[in-house]
C-alpha cells in the first residue's frame, strides 16, 4: 500500500512539472496590467466546437518553452469567439446579443468583439501593442515553433521594419526557432 501511494505522489509530482500553464487573464485585466507594465497582448480567439483550437492548447499553449516565453513577454487573453461574455474594450462594451444558450458547444452567433477585429476563423491569434493598438491576426493551428515567428517578431518589434509581403518572408525563412516542439 505504501509502494502505492509513493508512486501516485511520484506520478503527480512529474506532472505537474512537465504541464506548463499560460497565465490567461481577460482583456479588461490585460489592459489595466499594460498601464503598470507595458507589455504587449496576445488574445487566443477560439470557439468551444473547435479542434484546431483544442489542438492549439493542448500541443502549442501547454508546451513549456511556448508558455515561458508569453508569460515572460506578454498578457495572454483566452476569448471564446462565439461566447456570451461582456467584454468592455477601448471605451466600447461589445456582447454577442444573439448567443444561443443551446449552442453553447455548436457554432453560434459570433462575440462583438470578433466582429470588432475580423475574426473570420479558429483558431485565430490576435496580438496588440502595449497600447492596446491591433498588430495582426494569426489564423489557424500553430506548433510552437511555427507560433514562436510571431511570439519574438512581435516582442522584438521586428515588425515596424516589415513594408512589404516580400519583408516578412525574409524574416520568416532566416527564422532560426529555439522552441521545442
Amino acid at each position: 500500500m505504501k509502494r502505492i501511494i509513493i508512486l501516485v505522489v511520484a506520478i503527480m509530482f512529474v506532472g505537474t512539472i512537465s504541464a506548463q500553464e499560460i497565465k490567461w487573464v481577460t482583456l479588461e485585466q490585460a489592459v489595466e496590467l499594460q498601464k503598470k507594465n507595458p507589455k504587449k497582448i496576445m488574445i487566443d480567439a477560439y470557439t468551444n466546437w473547435c479542434g484546431p483550437c483544442k489542438m492549439l492548447d493542448k500541443n502549442t499553449f501547454q508546451n513549456k518553452d511556448v508558455a515561458d516565453y508569453v508569460n515572460t513577454y506578454y498578457y495572454a487573453v483566452k476569448f471564446n469567439a462565439e461566447g456570451n461574455e461582456t467584454i468592455n474594450f477601448k471605451g466600447n462594451t461589445f456582447t454577442n446579443p444573439s448567443y444561443n444558450p443551446a449552442n453553447a458547444n455548436r457554432r453560434n452567433s459570433p462575440h462583438q468583439l470578433s466582429t470588432y477585429f475580423s475574426v473570420r476563423s479558429y483558431p485565430t491569434i490576435l496580438f496588440l501593442d502595449e497600447t492596446g493598438e491591433f498588430l495582426t491576426p494569426v489564423i489557424g493551428y500553430k506548433t510552437p515553433q511555427q507560433l514562436e515567428v510571431y511570439l519574438k517578431l512581435f516582442k522584438e518589434n521586428a515588425h515596424k521594419n516589415m513594408k512589404t509581403q516580400e519583408d516578412f518572408s525574409t524574416y520568416y525563412s532566416s527564422f532560426k526557432p529555439e522552441f521545442s516542439n
